[in-house]
């Protein structure tokens, strides 16, 4: 009978660890959003929700981000705990502030959307990984995502991908058919990094 694999403890992140992690997923999220703007496209979540208001009405995108937020936090509040909904209200509000920044320091002459589409979904998951690793997201779907998982086993990148799927798919009433196929691209790539880097047990440090 083969011996039962050893238990590794847990390794808390310190609180300097957790404010350099917040920063950087915020930045590359931003990045990659950055890039779904440039090409028009659209992205999950509540994200893809403020792409959509944004390209509707023409409203101020982080504005609309960060209120399309708010309700999210009595969520996480009561089911995640204070430290969690605390990160993730500060990783929104970060990332609200860096996107309106964002083009006062970089602008793409040349992007592709097919490049845009898969280094911008590369981008936002590798962000949206190191959140979750943080016990914080980016908000919204991010919340539900991470509290199925915990609270259920449901894989937080396939919860996530279900739902990006149906908001992409909404944009056909706003932006042309191509840019919705590649945001499909944009939102698969984006939650094949979740799905296969967050599993339960699989990543010890809380």
């Amino acid at each position: 009978m083969s011996a039962a694999p050893a238990v590794l403890p847990t390794t808390p992140h310190s609180r300097l660890e957790d404010a350099f992690a917040l920063v950087c997923g915020t930045v590359l999220v931003t990045l990659g959003v950055a890039m779904f703007r440039d090409a028009s496209m659209v992205a999950g979540g509540t994200t893809g929700i403020a792409f959509l208001a944004h390209y509707a009405s023409h409203v101020n995108f982080g504005l609309a981000l960060f209120l399309l937020n708010l309700p999210f936090y009595w969520l996480a509040w009561r089911h995640m705990g204070r430290e969690f909904t605390l990160k993730t209200f500060t990783a929104v509000a970060l990332m609200a502030a860096e996107v309106e920044l964002l083009p006062r320091v970089l602008t793409f002459g040349t992007l592709h959307p097919l490049f845009a589409a898969v280094a911008g979904g590369l981008l936002i998951g590798t962000g949206m990984l190191i959140l979750f690793r943080h016990r914080a997201s980016i908000g919204g779907i991010g919340v539900v995502a991470v509290l199925l998982q915990e609270r259920k086993g449901w894989r937080a990148g396939q919860v996530q991908m279900a739902i990006d799927c149906t908001i992409v798919l909404a944009a056909v009433f706003v932006v042309p058919l191509a840019q919705v196929a590649l945001s499909v691209l944009g939102a698969l790539t984006l939650n094949l990094v979740l799905a296969m880097n967050h599993r339960p047990g699989r990543y010890v440090a809380r």
